[in-house]
């Protein structure tokens, strides 16, 4: 149990993190060259924080330290595995400009996993709430994995462009984004189901809770990502697969959050 001063912390600092994260995001088409990257490296930490400490809020400190295993855990092995054989993502490697590393992997990496895995699950959660049984627990994972996954059409057309890693064969791939394989995009499918699957089971199971910060941080990537992509970046095709993929499951979700159903 956390005392009444942990959780007064717990219920300020999720909103305070997320803000911080949305706001240094805000800054990436104004930035160029060390700003840019230290800013990238800040903005990913701090939107893991936000999540993890959304986590704390709601199951308290072992709700946290879950969150932070079993999503940086998963996706540290996942980078591991796939720099050392290709799979399941294609043949990619970093160019070491993220920062420090942990079996060759950037440390910011992992944590990217995490920052959205989290509000990815509540999504998933809220989705299938009133559906039974198992069903509930397929459609929380799938609705979870597909946003999870999806969020890749903006970030590795962006990290590639910026020089942070580079595929070794990038060919097949999708019309206009040249440089990045299907089978990533299958990889971050993949992935993000046993990642999600494996976060919905050892977080304990929720009541009616608060949804602000998990929907901030979804609305404003789904939403941010569209518009740097179509209009600051000059990346609309990236713009279009994005923002359709990821809106399948977020307009649901803040549609319904919005409507109070």
């Amino acid at each position: 149990m956390l005392s009444p001063r942990a959780r007064t912390l717990t219920g300020v600092l999720p909103g305070a993190l997320a803000g911080g994260a949305v706001l240094s995001q805000v800054a990436y088409p104004l930035l160029r060259g060390e700003a840019l990257r230290r800013t990238t490296i800040g903005s990913v930490a701090a939107f893991a924080a936000a999540s993890v400490a959304d986590a704390a809020r709601r199951g308290g400190l072992r709700a946290a330290a879950t969150t932070l295993a079993v999503a940086g855990g998963l996706g540290l092995a996942a980078e591991a595995v796939g720099t050392r054989t290709g799979l399941p993502f294609g043949r990619y490697r970093y160019a070491g400009t993220l920062g420090p590393q942990v079996l060759g992997v950037p440390v910011v990496v992992p944590l990217a996993w995490t920052m959205l895995a989290h509000p990815a699950v509540r999504l998933g959660r809220h989705l299938a709430r009133d559906l039974p049984g198992a069903r509930r627990d397929v459609v929380t994972v799938a609705a979870a994995a597909w946003t999870l996954a999806s969020w890749d059409l903006f970030l590795d057309p962006q990290m590639t462009a910026a020089g942070h890693w580079t595929f070794g064969t990038p060919r097949p791939h999708l019309p206009g984004v040249p440089g990045i394989p299907l089978s990533n995009y299958a990889g971050w499918l993949l992935t993000s189901a046993v990642m999600c699957a494996a976060l919905h089971r050892a977080l304990p199971a929720e009541r009616a809770t608060p949804q602000t910060v998990p929907a901030a941080l979804l609305g404003w990537t789904w939403l941010g990502s569209t518009l740097a992509n179509a209009a600051f970046f000059r990346r609309p095709v990236v713009a279009a697969y994005g923002g359709v993929a990821m809106g399948l499951t977020v307009l649901p979700y803040l549609r319904s959050l919005v409507s109070g159903r």
